[in-house]
């Protein structure tokens, strides 16, 4: 199942194109090379705010939160409330 959630970013590697993003729970959250270079995005700064799929307990896609995830018609969409 994939999982479309919102979060920010606490860091960016520009040369291994990874970093990490914190959830609004806090929960912080690693992806790698292959999720980044899945989405639209060329650099990410602290502190802004993106989505992102996840696959499998990993980030998948990466992108900006006001940019559309692909097959947003077939995703579970983590609101945060129960």
């Amino acid at each position: 199942m994939r999982v479309a959630v919102q979060a920010t970013v606490r860091s960016f590697d520009p040369e291994s194109r990874s970093g990490v993003v914190l959830l609004d729970d806090g929960t912080r959250v690693p992806f790698d090379r292959e999720a980044f270079d899945a989405g639209p995005l060329r650099h990410l700064r602290p502190g802004q705010r993106v989505a992102l799929l996840m696959a499998d307990g990993r980030v998948s896609y990466l992108t900006l939160s006001t940019f559309p995830v692909p097959g947003e018609g077939d995703l579970v969409v983590d609101t945060g409330r129960v």
